[in-house]
């Protein structure tokens, strides 16, 4: 049964990589949250910062969701 394992294997892989690639858009969405307004010269919060901060926080979310789509491997008894 080593096929099973290794088609397992891959898509824990692939599950992993969406996560990751979910939560760096969630990085750099809530990163152009704080610096654009710092950039712009002022400390205020406006709704657009609001907005992208939480998007931001909306796809860390949605990484920590995709991570829950792991598989493990079933037990199987050997005689």
């Amino acid at each position: 049964m080593p096929r099973l394992r290794d088609t397992l294997v891959v898509h824990n892989e692939r599950v992993k990589l969406l996560a990751g690639f979910s939560n760096a858009i969630a990085l750099g969405f809530i990163g152009f949250a704080i610096l654009r307004p710092l950039t712009d010269g002022s400390i205020a919060f406006d709704g657009l910062t609001t907005g992208w901060g939480l998007a931001g926080l909306a796809f860390h979310a949605m990484s920590h969701y995709i991570l829950g789509m792991l598989r493990k491997e079933e037990p199987h008894d050997e005689l």
